[in-house]
């Protein structure tokens, strides 16, 4: 008999009890059935592909059509572990549109979609036609031409209160999930305490109610230098699958992220 998927409620239920939810990202159907056996809760189809699987220069190239295929592909081999779509650049620039383009991503095996930014009322207009939102906030790769560079968001204490306050009113618009990515880990901590939801962290720190790496990074074969926050879980040499197992139970038992992959 074919496995459920989790859903958002189980992962509500992780955070009230405490338990860390883990999660990578993933582009094929082969890694994804592996990431899955490895028993990771969260699989993000993410527009990183854009860079680790295209050889992009950002995430801005990926397009709308990428996203589905992928998408596809990934929920093709999973069984248990719930999928989140990104939504690519510019794919949200309204309510409506949003609400187009991410049918098509939940059309393609998506749990949810994941989106960029403070955009209450797309959120909003999206989970109020059925469609599970996981927001981001901290550094926001499709900004990266207004942000200058990837740099550690919320250092300074106005930046730190606006990701505060744009974080609880996400929640409130309807958002089930959040990603914070590169921001200081008591920060994070605080947001995750503050909020109901589940607060998924890259380069947050450990007390984040779950971590997310990309793939290719955690089993060092990206194209570019890894960053700071991501570990090789690849050595000492071992097979993928045990890199992947490793690496779900170093987020259970917070032994990852350690001080130096946090900021």
């Amino acid at each position: 008999m074919q496995q459920k998927p989790l859903s958002i409620h189980d992962l509500a239920a992780m955070k009230r009890q405490g338990e860390k939810i883990a999660s990578l990202t993933a582009y094929d159907a082969s890694f994804s059935a592996l990431i899955d056996a490895a028993g990771i809760e969260v699989i993000l189809v993410g527009d990183s592909l854009g860079m680790v699987f295209q050889g992009q220069a950002s995430t801005l190239q990926v397009t709308l059509d990428d996203m589905i295929y992928h998408t596809r592909c990934v929920t093709a081999a999973r069984r248990r572990a719930l999928v989140i779509a990104d939504m690519p650049f510019l794919t949200y620039p309204d309510p409506l549109g949003a609400a187009v383009n991410a049918a098509k991503l939940m059309q393609a095996g998506a749990q949810m979609v994941k989106l960029e930014g403070a955009r209450f009322e797309v959120v909003r207009f999206l989970v109020d036609q059925g469609i599970p939102v996981c927001g981001h906030l901290g550094l926001q790769p499709q900004s990266i031409n207004r942000l200058g560079g990837y740099k550690v968001q919320g250092v300074e204490a106005a930046d730190a209160d606006k990701i505060v306050a744009d974080a609880q009113k996400l929640q409130e618009a309807g958002a089930c999930l959040l990603v914070l990515e590169c921001v200081p880990a008591k920060l994070a901590a605080e947001i995750s305490a503050d909020l109901a939801i589940p607060v998924i962290g890259i380069g947050a720190g450990v007390d984040c109610d779950g971590q997310v790496l990309v793939l290719y990074d955690m089993l060092d074969i990206g194209v570019g230098k890894r960053p700071r926050f991501s570990m090789n879980f690849m050595q000492p040499p071992v097979a993928i699958a045990a890199a992947l197992s490793n690496y779900r139970q170093a987020v259970k038992e917070r032994r990852f992220p350690a001080l130096e992959h946090s900021f």
